[in-house]
């Protein structure tokens, strides 16, 4: 995932006055289409005006690990979106990004210049890959700068917050994607096929694991108003697994237990392993569990001819399986992933298509995470 040294987390918390530089008359143009007199923004005005573009430019919001190392050279692989800007609290990350990718200086911004982003017709897309606890002001910004935005999981740290972001893309007739990689990858997209197309018969029971040993200690996923612990990291994985795997949407959460064996680190209830059984229509059940403390990393489906495994589930590469119709594994190297998630996404903005993983599917597991962390603390069942 991603981080964010001192430096670029005291900047981001501060909060600039807005500097759209769109004046009055230009906000005030609609344009009517047909009879059914649809009101477009300025923002849809000015791209309307604009030659389609074969590559959609992206911006990077926040310069962290995943940014670095995976999004930045993934960029460097895809086909039909590329690297046109970045945001950054760091100037010294400023300029190694500049000379390292060739970005002209017109398209490098900080924190409080952000918002002047609206007047750049090289940047399409913002690709919002900053601490949980900044997703919704850095989407809602972007979205305001007519921007379509990307944004890494998990969304937001309610489902509140997450509703709130899809409004202003949708205000602002912007598309919005989370980044789950996964939903893109081939092997996932196989078993689901599997699963939708009932070739093992019904699904009858799920269980899921996502974790690794996390042994920083001063980084966001230790920091509760940062939107840490483990249920908004690896838990959406799990989660994911569950809702993929069943092919349904969870009706309950039955029962769940957070846990820390770091109390110094994992403070003040924050869970360093969680585990919860989570209920679907029909009785089906999916067990899960996800932790910072243990690696952990599979997916098996119980289906009435036989068993889908996948392992590892949800790792960068590698991604592969096993059930009765045969071997599940379409190879490919790091970083793919992600460049077929921009791609696709890219595409879809392009086609004008919806999202194939839009702001809903963050916001439909910010509801289980909150749910799964009210029966941890309850002991009782929660409905969803």
């Amino acid at each position: 995932m991603k981080n964010i040294n001192s430096a670029e987390e005291s900047l981001l918390h501060q909060n600039p006055e807005s500097s759209l530089l769109i004046s009055r008359r230009d906000v005030l143009k609609t344009l009517a289409v047909g009879s059914a007199g649809i009101l477009f923004s300025p923002h849809s005005l000015l791209a309307a005006t604009r030659a389609k573009k074969d590559r959609l430019g992206v911006a990077l919001v926040g310069l962290g690990y995943y940014s670095t190392d995976l999004l930045a050279p993934a960029l460097q692989q895809t086909k039909k979106c590329y690297l046109a800007g970045i945001v950054t609290g760091t100037p010294a990350k400023a300029e190694v990004w500049k000379k390292k990718y060739n970005i002209p200086d017109k398209n490098i911004y900080n924190y409080q210049s952000f918002d002047q982003i609206v007047n750049n017709g090289d940047i399409d897309v913002v690709y919002v890959v900053l601490p949980p606890s900044m997703h919704k002001e850095y989407v809602i910004r972007a979205a305001n700068a007519g921007k379509h935005v990307w944004c890494e999981k998990p969304m937001a740290i309610t489902a509140k917050e997450c509703q709130e972001m899809i409004d202003a893309c949708r205000k602002n007739k912007k598309s919005l994607a989370i980044g789950y990689r996964l939903q893109h990858e081939p092997n996932t997209q196989e078993y689901r096929r599997i699963v939708k197309g009932k070739l093992l018969g019904n699904v009858k029971k799920v269980s899921c694991g996502a974790g690794y040993v996390e042994n920083r200690t001063d980084h966001w996923k230790q920091k509760k108003e940062m939107g840490g612990g483990v249920m908004y990291d690896m838990g959406v994985y799990s989660i994911q697994g569950a809702r993929m795997g069943t092919g349904m949407e969870p009706i309950a959460v039955v029962s769940a237990k957070t846990s820390t064996t770091r109390p110094e680190i994992y403070k003040n209830g924050l869970d360093e392993t969680a585990i919860a059984t989570l209920e679907f229509p029909g009785g089906i059940t999916a067990d899960i569990k996800t932790s910072f403390g243990e690696n952990i990393n599979y997916l098996n489906i119980e289906c009435e001819k036989g068993e889908i495994k996948i392992a590892p589930y949800q790792a960068y590469a590698g991604v592969q399986g096993s059930s009765p119709l045969g071997v599940i594994n379409f190879p490919y190297d790091v970083p793919w992933q992600q460049a077929k998630q921009m791609d696709d996404n890219a595409m879809s903005i392009m086609q004008g298509k919806p999202m194939l993983v839009p702001g809903e599917e963050g916001l439909r597991d910010i509801r289980i995470v909150e749910a799964i962390h009210k029966a941890a603390n309850t002991g009782q069942r929660v409905q969803l």
